[in-house]
């Protein structure tokens, strides 16, 4: 159980691959304008890397070392056609919204850095446990991202929602303040790096605060009896 809390660490915060590895940021910098968009590739992105993880550990025995990274990228683009298929049939205005993103997520260097660092090297449940928490700190980051430019860009949360949830969840939209215009700062690109940036900044700042709680303080040196010289005359 401890290793499985440690990875659960690792994934969600210590090791997050969008805050502390900064991987896969061309598509969580580029979709994220939305609540709705970043739920949807952060839920592509944890089904690949659950399934490539699986996969990689019951093979890796049969896989030669010289071969193993172009098989490895085989492998997620396998899964990474069936979630695309997937989407297209079954949510196909978020398909169209993501739109590149989608094919793309193969090129994810958490995806093929947790294949070859974990997942070759594991047992199957533990791969699977470990691409679940990358996956779940990958899509956090997303949701947390995508909230706030949507929040600052539009004043709304969840627009769009219809496109990943169905026609139902159009009642889901939540309609916080009203603009004349949007604030497009927020939404084009350069809102993306701001506002990771002050994720990371914050995330830097809860570290170091835990760290300084848990700081054991410094023993004062215990000084030892002093010797005392007698005059015998």
């Amino acid at each position: 159980m401890s290793q499985f809390k440690s990875l659960y660490l690792e994934g969600t915060w210590k090791n997050n691959p969008a805050l502390v590895q900064l991987l896969g940021l061309c598509p969580l910098l580029a979709v994220t304008s939305t609540v709705t968009n970043a739920l949807g590739l952060g839920i592509a992105t944890l089904l690949v890397l659950v399934g490539s993880n699986l996969t990689v550990s019951v093979v890796r025995n049969w896989v030669p070392k010289d071969i193993r990274i172009p098989v490895f990228v085989m492998i997620i683009a396998a899964f990474v056609t069936v979630i695309q298929l997937l989407m297209n049939a079954y949510t196909f205005g978020l398909y169209q919204s993501l739109g590149i993103f989608i094919p793309l997520i193969v090129t994810n260097c958490a995806i093929i850095g947790r294949a070859e660092a974990f997942a070759s090297k594991n047992t199957p449940l533990l791969s699977v446990w470990d691409g679940l928490m990358m996956g779940l700190g990958f899509a956090l980051v997303l949701f947390v991202l995508g909230a706030m430019r949507e929040l600052l860009g539009q004043g709304t949360l969840f627009d769009g929602a219809e496109l990943l949830l169905g026609d139902w969840a159009s009642v889901l939209r939540i309609e916080v303040f009203s603009f004349d215009h949007q604030f497009l700062v927020a939404i084009l690109p350069p809102g993306a790096f701001l506002g990771l940036g002050l994720l990371i900044a914050a995330k830097n700042v809860i570290d170091h605060q835990i760290k300084t709680k848990n700081a054991v303080p410094a023993t004062e040196q215990v000084k030892g009896p002093r010797a005392r010289v007698t005059n015998l005359n």
